[in-house]
């Protein structure tokens, strides 16, 4: 759905205004539409490509074997939304506070065992000291939202907040979840009864992981085009993806799809990406260890 609204208005900012055509390319959670664009998609600018938030850590850890793509060759072109995670609660369960998740075991869906949804809570139990039960395996997202309401489990191991509210705005104006932890850089003030993850105790050794993966969580809607491209075209591409964001019309069909922008430019996400990809060895090492269920 953000590709699909920077699609519908990104062209008129473009030098010679192109037509633009949205492909649907799904498999291995982005990976296949990666490893296309990296290696077989026209080297010119004509590809844009928006990549899965989880996919830079991937690289960095080493995590899939098929992903053949490097995506510190990419030129990034900017970031529509790096919005803060959440991992959140159903109101009615005990757990209400991580004091009361270090005490008690508090059941959270996942979507799969490699999924930010998994690896978030897994983090906190390994760091922290929480008591997540972590069930993974659930389609997708939506499906983990049932089982909260259902009463299967009692939480949701990760949701960007701004797609609570998009997506499912009962759950946030009739208070049904709880932001129990939120993963960023800085904090929303929308959801202050949160703590930060980066300013929860951990050890002085464990410092460098929270702070790894509190910067991965910032790659949110990134949109990236081909290696190889000549820079000027990376650069007009760029001067595009700005003046999109300050569109007017952009802005209120973002309002009408509920859809929150938070805007990095393609310099700082392409720093952010090549932070976390060329992050120190015993760093990314002690990473991976703490992201394991």
């Amino acid at each position: 759905s953000y590709a699909r609204l920077l699609v519908r208005h990104i062209s008129r900012h473009i030098p010679g205004k192109p037509n633009i055509t949205p492909v649907n390319m799904p498999g291995g959670g982005g990976i296949i539409a990666a490893n296309h664009v990296a290696l077989a998609a026209p080297k010119d600018g004509t590809v844009l490509t928006m990549v899965s938030q989880g996919l830079p850590v991937d690289q960095a850890l080493g995590l899939n074997t098929t992903l053949k793509a490097d995506l510190r060759t990419f030129h990034w072109i900017g970031n529509m939304s790096a919005a803060n995670q959440i991992l959140a609660v159903w109101h009615t369960s005990p757990t209400q506070t991580v004091a009361d998740a270090q005490k008690r075991e508090t059941l959270i869906g996942s979507t799969g065992a490699g999924s930010i949804s998994t690896q978030l809570p897994a983090l906190l139990n390994n760091l922290v000291g929480t008591k997540f039960k972590i069930v993974i395996g659930y389609p997708d997202g939506r499906d983990v939202n049932l089982a909260m309401e259902r009463g299967e489990i009692e939480g949701r191991g990760a949701n960007p907040w701004v797609s609570y509210k998009s997506t499912s705005p009962r759950m946030v104006t009739e208070k049904l979840i709880r932001p129990l932890v939120q993963f960023g850089l800085e904090p929303d003030p929308e959801i202050a009864e949160a703590p930060l993850f980066r300013n929860l105790p951990v050890s002085a050794e464990n410092k460098p992981v929270v702070e790894f993966m509190s910067k991965a969580v910032m790659v949110g809607r990134p949109v990236a085009t081909t290696p190889g491209v000549p820079l000027d075209r990376v650069a007009a591409l760029r001067r595009a993806f700005d003046a999109t964001l300050n569109d007017a019309e952009f802005k209120k069909d973002a309002d009408n799809q509920r859809a929150e922008i938070d805007y990095m430019s393609g310099e700082q996400l392409e720093k952010i990406i090549n932070d976390l990809i060329g992050a120190p060895q015993d760093v990314r090492m002690r990473v991976r260890n703490a992201m394991r269920p």
